[in-house]
């Protein structure tokens, strides 16, 4: 679809152009999420911000999703559950289950694939193999996780994970009961010299530090906050495993006998907290416990 802008727009907001004149691309909130997936350009630009000021004259490209997914994207038509979204980042819920990106044996229907589907534009935001993705959690790990919509909101927030200006904040539930209420892990994470697909303390590792608080002891489990200073990859499930407290329903790190109801690792990612990486405005998202956490921790409540 292409058409110029008359003077009669001149100075108007482009999503409020489009709603007006395109009748097939839906409501404002739709020609938004258009605009934000990069499926419309200005002059051949690509619009990036859904208020840009129009000027009479511009030419206006509005593409399908499927004229701009490159090839060897795979479409996928897993939902996402969005919880904040603008011009520059969207925070999803992940749900456990969900693998982040793709990779061995996970080529469709991954949270990367979802993605690309619904912000086409992503395809040319930072790694081509995990487009838009600046941090990820294992696939059992349920929670809060940023998705960069262009590329210098990608640029800024991998600078400021780099320089820990990012909170995350988790929910864990531990076998047994931690000798000090408040604690931080201080120890390198590698990969297991032993078993090829796990992660260990190990002295060859990389820095990872990670800060914990007890919330309660709930039976022979302790209940816990868990802020993460940085983020190697099964960091938590290492940690918490290296001082004899190893994540419940983790089957892969220091196993223990199961809880009733809990089919993966008590592990989610709570809350975020970070300023805008394009605005600076203070952003602070949470997410409560999914059912399968909550039904887990009645049972032994």
């Amino acid at each position: 679809m292409e058409f110029v802008i008359s003077n009669t727009h001149q100075g108007q907001r482009l999503d409020v152009v489009l709603t007006g004149t395109c009748e097939n691309l839906g409501s404002r909130s739709d020609v938004q999420r258009s605009i934000r997936a990069g499926l419309v350009s200005i002059d051949g630009n690509t619009a990036i911000r859904t208020s840009t000021k129009v000027s009479s004259g511009q030419i206006i490209r509005v593409k399908s999703k499927s004229d701009y997914l490159p090839v060897g994207i795979i479409p996928s038509e897993l939902k996402l559950d969005v919880v904040f979204e603008d011009d520059d980042i969207a925070i999803i819920e992940k749900p456990s289950g969900m693998v982040v990106h793709t990779g061995a044996g996970h080529i469709t229907n991954t949270m990367a694939n979802a993605a690309v589907t619904r912000w086409p534009s992503i395809c040319d935001v930072g790694d081509p193999d995990r487009p838009g993705i600046v941090h990820r959690l294992d696939r059992e790990t349920s929670g809060l996780l940023i998705i960069a919509l262009n590329p210098i909101a990608y640029n800024n927030l991998t600078t400021m994970i780099k320089k820990h200006e990012i909170m995350r904040t988790y929910t864990a539930l531990v076998h047994g009961h931690l000798e000090s209420p408040k604690g931080t892990i201080d120890a390198p994470v590698g990969r297991d010299p032993h078993h090829r697909t796990r992660q260990a303390v190990n002295a060859n590792g990389r820095p990872a530090l990670t800060h914990y608080e007890v919330v309660r002891e709930v039976g022979q489990f302790s209940f816990l906050k868990i802020k993460l200073e940085t983020g190697r990859m099964h960091q938590i499930r290492v940690h918490m495993t290296a001082i004899g407290h190893p994540v419940a329903g983790d089957q892969t790190y220091g196993k223990q006998p199961g809880i009733e109801n809990l089919k993966r690792q008590f592990l989610h990612a709570s809350k975020l907290m970070f300023l805008h990486p394009i605005s600076s405005e203070k952003l602070s998202i949470t997410s409560t416990l999914p059912e399968d956490l909550k039904s887990a921790l009645s049972s032994i409540e």
